[in-house]
């Protein structure tokens, strides 16, 4: 799941890449608004946290303007102000949340699963596949009423897969959701991740709903 961080602390923005990646996220980070807003028009994101006091352009009128835009991600706005009607703007302008700093960081996960969840239809995070279920909030899979352990870059480009609900996936398209804008490694790595996938979720229960679409990149298939 990709995750656009717009904070000019820059310290504050490391901390929150270093803890979402830790917990699975594909995070990118930008530090002014106009950066911001770029980013977020140019790449899809599932969730985007945005600072309200930035520099050069305000996350009041960058949240406005994405909405504007029909850019829907849900937006978690974070500021140093205080008070009602700082908070009656942020939301206003059309952002889903908002929470003060200083913040702790579990109150923050825990406000990203909750949009997480208000974004999917009928308010469930679980995305399924035949008796394949993956809770988005939750960070759990379960094959066939068994728990299933991956890591979290496992989790991330199984998410992602099943995210796209039986089309083909491009290796970039993966890479794009999964690893940050930053990455500049071998893109041969999302086959590292889809044979583990392989290992842990298709294999111990006799099924092969990852394919490869030779050429061109992963489904999932029906395997009945």
């Amino acid at each position: 799941m990709r995750v656009l961080v717009v904070e000019d602390e820059k310290r504050l923005a490391e901390t929150l890449r270093w803890g979402l990646e830790a917990d699975g996220y594909a995070v990118d980070v930008a530090n002014d608004g106009p950066d911001g807003l770029e980013l977020a028009m140019s790449n899809e994101y599932q969730v985007i946290i945005l600072d309200i006091m930035l520099p050069r352009m305000n996350g009041y009128r960058v949240c406005a303007e994405l909405r504007a835009q029909g850019i829907t991600a849900p937006i978690l706005m974070l500021t140093a102000k205080n008070g009602e009607y700082d908070e009656a703007e942020a939301l206003d302008t059309g952002a889903d949340d908002f929470l003060s700093k200083p913040f702790s960081y579990v109150v923050l996960t825990a406000r990203l699963r909750a949009l997480i969840r208000r974004g999917r239809t009928g308010g469930s995070s679980v995305l399924t596949f035949g008796d394949l279920a993956v809770d988005q909030a939750k960070h759990t899979v379960v094959r066939d009423g068994q728990p299933v352990a991956l890591t979290t870059k496992e989790f991330a480009v199984l998410e992602c897969l099943l995210r796209h609900g039986g089309n083909v996936v491009t290796k970039r398209e993966i890479l794009d959701e999964v690893w940050d804008m930053a990455y500049q490694g071998d893109p041969n790595i999302v086959e590292v991740y889809v044979s583990a996938l392989r290992r842990k979720v298709d294999a111990p229960f006799g099924r092969r709903t990852i394919a490869t679409v030779r050429g061109v990149g992963y489904r999932m298939v029906s395997d009945v």
